[in-house]
């Protein structure tokens, strides 16, 4: 791991002792579907355990399976679709797509909410990312594309691959000014200036559902830092994560597990600074 990467985690900012609640981050989560029931709700399992609160979203029988979960997520409000506007002007990031599927429910609503909303801090993953209008990106998002998504992402722009992936990376995230993280075995990050590669990881954080750990850590994050130091403390914490479940199990670990296992070593990373 280089140390620059290090040195950028190491800006994440941490509870003051002294601080009030809210004041350490107040996160929407939009998505899931009929599809896919657990992916929103592993990044609201992360995001539950970050910030101070945690607006969810989803459609109505997700919705109602975490309300019935209220013991795993004690700290947050569910929140119907028609009333996600005004839940998007108080919170600090908006995560959307963990869960959601490709057709035209999902892209009217990213599209009507990153045109209504240009101002705030959004992260974009999964249905979303793949359905959205990249016109409407917003100036600083962050978008998480995994391989496949990503060259959807390059479709989508006209975009040539450059001699390298991380040029390739570095372009896109020039063109949309946004952060790009694509990931992989070694996560590749730019905000069209900086470039960083983070490694580490193993073969169990291939399982479905890690992806959208990530997502919802990321945009915790984002609540109350720079999205490029979000977006690069996310990937190494996510990382550590995994590597600290493969030596007690190898890589026979779920995204669940992984989900539980990152305020450990979020507390391991940051606290020791």
């Amino acid at each position: 791991m280089s140390q620059n990467v290090l040195s950028t985690v190491q800006k994440i900012h941490t509870p003051s002792p002294d601080s009030h609640k809210g004041q350490n981050g107040k996160l929407l989560i939009i998505g899931g579907s009929e599809l896919f029931h657990a992916a929103s709700m592993w990044s609201l399992t992360v995001a539950s355990r970050i910030v101070d609160l945690v607006h969810y979203s989803s459609i109505p029988e997700n919705n109602e399976i975490v309300k019935k979960a209220k013991e795993e997520f004690r700290n947050g409000i569910v929140v119907r679709r028609e009333d996600v506007k005004a839940y998007i002007q108080e919170d600090d990031c908006i995560l959307i797509g963990p869960g959601m599927t490709r057709d035209s429910e999902t892209q009217n609503l990213t599209n009507s909410l990153l045109r209504a909303y240009p101002d705030k801090q959004w992260v974009i993953d999964a249905g979303a990312l793949q359905m959205m209008d990249i016109t409407l990106i917003p100036k600083n998002a962050i978008l998480t594309p995994h391989h496949e998504e990503f060259h959807i992402l390059l479709s989508k722009l006209n975009q040539k691959e450059g001699d390298s992936e991380k040029e390739t990376v570095r372009e896109m995230a020039k063109h949309l000014q946004c952060v790009v993280l694509l990931k992989g075995k070694i996560d590749i990050a730019s905000n069209g200036n900086e470039m960083m590669e983070i490694s580490g990881g193993n073969e169990g954080m291939t399982k479905g559902g890690t992806g959208d750990v990530l997502a919802g850590l990321i945009a915790s994050l984002s609540c109350t830092n720079d999205p490029w130091v979000s977006t690069i403390a996310g990937s190494y914490i996510n990382k550590k994560a995994g590597e600290k479940l493969y030596k007690s199990v190898g890589p026979y670990f779920n995204a669940s597990d992984l989900a539980a296992q990152i305020p450990q070593s979020m507390a391991e990373i940051l606290l020791r600074k």
